[in-house]
């Protein structure tokens, strides 16, 4: 593993600082946007004092390939990942966010998290039990954790900049946004779901549930934010699916689980991840990459 490629934050003199998420640094040039994905991971809405090395340039080269797979059902914020094409001022960072870096359109973004679910895990999963329903949808009894369900279905989610979204109804979308855009909204996140999921699992991965996000561009939708990516997604391996119990994933529901075996409450400080555990996430950070994006070195 090699540590120097870690990138934990970004500080740009000269540069215009947008916004600072839990994984992504956000710079400002007018009506364009340079997003640079870190190597932080967050868990429980906590970020971790421990990075994961590859972890940034994975998420921007699995969300560049999504982007350009997915224009055909809607059009997207991104501009370029070339650094030469980049604003100058930009340009002298190029040994930073090469590779891990996006130019995209600024946009007024739609303040509502678009979750898809085509298996039953996570927070669906506990909430089925209790109602057997997940965002007042009615499902059928006797599902299993991590079963397929008959559809896909469109579950929204409140955005929070602090603490965890709240899942929610479509009709309190509705009632937010209005029933246009809201219809939108959803039919685009289950036609980009449907396409992704066929293309996935041919390449031996199961996309149980995805957010996606979109802005307004005018008075244009599109897709923004990252796109089904091992951050925003439930990734399983299709080899050994076997619904009843939880899966084996791509994603850092594997440092999920090794936090939740440790005596921490979930609030900040969090404890630095031990080295072989940080070793097998990027493992398989790099192995989603490469199942998705066999072309893609990085």
């Amino acid at each position: 593993m090699i540590k120097e490629d870690v990138l934990k934050e970004t500080d740009f003199p000269g540069l215009k600082l947008f916004k600072r998420g839990k994984v992504r640094d956000v710079y400002e040039f007018g009506d364009k946007l340079l997003i640079v994905s870190t190597d932080r991971i967050s868990c429980f809405d906590v970020i971790l004092p421990t990075c994961i090395p590859y972890k940034g340039k994975v998420l921007n080269q699995i969300s560049r390939f999504w982007f350009d797979f997915t224009r055909e059902i809607v059009p997207n914020h991104f501009i370029t990942a070339e650094v030469e094409r980049y604003p100058s001022e930009a340009q002298r960072y190029k040994e930073i966010i090469n590779g891990r870096s996006m130019l995209v359109k600024k946009t007024k973004p739609i303040p509502i998290e678009c979750v898809v679910r085509g298996y039953l895990s996570g927070s669906a999963w506990k909430e089925y039990q209790k109602t057997e329903s997940i965002s007042g949808i009615r499902l059928p009894k006797g599902l299993r954790e991590a079963e397929k369900l008959p559809f896909p279905i469109f579950t929204p989610a409140t955005k929070e900049e602090i603490g965890h979204d709240i899942n929610i109804t479509q009709e309190f979308v509705e009632k937010k946004l209005g029933k246009e855009i809201t219809q939108e909204i959803k039919e685009i996140s289950l036609k980009i779901y449907a396409k992704a999921s066929l293309y996935a699992e041919a390449k031996g991965i199961i996309i149980a549930d995805t957010k996606f996000e979109f802005g307004m561009d005018g008075d244009k939708i599109i897709l923004i934010d990252e796109v089904l990516t091992p951050d925003s997604s439930r990734f399983w391996p299709k080899d050994g699916y076997q619904p009843g119990k939880p899966q084996p994933s791509f994603d850092k529901q594997f440092v999920r689980d090794y936090l939740e075996s440790l005596d921490w409450d979930k609030t900040p400080p969090a404890p630095e991840l031990p080295e072989e555990i940080v070793k097998k996430t990027a493992e398989k950070y790099l192995q989603a990459l490469k199942m998705l994006v066999p072309d893609v070195n990085i």
